[in-house]
Order: structure tokens, then sequence, then C-alpha cells
């Protein structure tokens, strides 16, 4: 068992620096679940040159919603190159190590990462889901949680203080 401090950022810092012996580092939220041939995809996407990248996702819940939502959401990754953690991001040991892992911030950690990513490589996009809940996005209201996660976004990229945004997001939370 690893125990470390709050913050995702610490926490898959964490994790990476345990699992010494991988090549490659798979980033996984606990409520996303893999395809069964995962490894298989990202081992072809690394034999196609692939540095790092993510797979599309697809959102579970019953609101016919969720279906465009991880379409807008596949569709802004392979626009951008940004990815997020709900995509299971993936990554090269080596090209974790020369990006100094994922920088101590409190929210934005994959948007921060992705972008120094980004600068480096093109990220591979695996168009076979990972299948995320969509339990808080039922839960908070759909509309709701667009509006929190774009406005949050949108002032993350403005360079408002991401410790500020994050005690906004655990507040709805």
């Amino acid at each position: 068992m690893l125990t470390t401090e709050r913050s995702r950022a610490r926490q898959m810092n964490a994790g990476a620096a345990r699992a010494r012996d991988a090549d490659v580092l798979l980033f996984l939220h606990a409520d996303t679940r893999l395809p069964t041939d995962a490894d298989a995809r990202i081992a072809a996407a690394q034999a196609a040159g692939a540095r790092w990248g993510r797979f599309d996702v697809r959102i579970d819940g019953r609101s016919p919603w969720l279906r465009w939502i991880a379409r807008l959401m596949n569709l802004r990754s392979r626009l951008t190159g940004i990815c997020t953690g709900d995509q299971a991001i993936f990554v090269e040991r080596r090209l974790f190590e020369q990006l100094r892992g994922y920088a101590d911030v409190p929210l934005m950690e994959d948007i921060e990462f992705s972008r120094r990513a980004r600068a480096l490589a093109l990220p591979a996009a695996i168009p076979v889901p990972v299948v995320t809940s969509g339990r808080r996005w039922e839960q908070r209201g759909i509309w709701q949680t667009i509006w929190l996660m774009w406005s949050l976004r949108w002032r993350y990229w403005r360079g408002e203080d991401p410790a500020a945004l994050a005690r906004e997001y655990q507040e709805v939370r």
C-alpha cells in the first residue's frame, strides 16, 4: 500500500515513483474502467511512435446528454492535444521523468501536464473508449457541471491561481 498527502498530482507522482520497473505509466481515475485490451492498444500506439496519449472516453449514466458530452470531450482532445484524467493518460517513463512528472498544483494537473508533454510530442488518441462514471454529472446536474468545468478551465487558462480554483471546485463537490 502507498500512502501520500492529499493532492492528485502528488499521489500520481508517488505511484509513478513506486512503479520503477515500468517503461510506460498509466494514470487511471478510480471510477474509470479500461478496455480489456488496453495494454495491447497502448503498445500499438507506442509502436506507431507515440510517447504519450489517452483513450477516448464514454461516460456511463442514464442521461443521453452524457454520450454527447463524451463525444465533445474526445473531439476537444483531438483538436487541442489536451488530455484529461478521465481519458486514462499513458506516458513513457522517460518522457514523464523528463517532464518531472505532474506539477504540484491542486487542480488542472492533467491539463498542465498535457501542455508540457504536447510541446515535446503529440498525444496518441486511442479510439477505443475507457468507461467512466457519470454519477457526479447526474448528481450535480449536466448543465451545471458543464458550466463549472468550462468556467474553471477558462479561468485557469487566463492565469487564475489553481489553489483558488481548487477551493471553488471542492466547495461544489
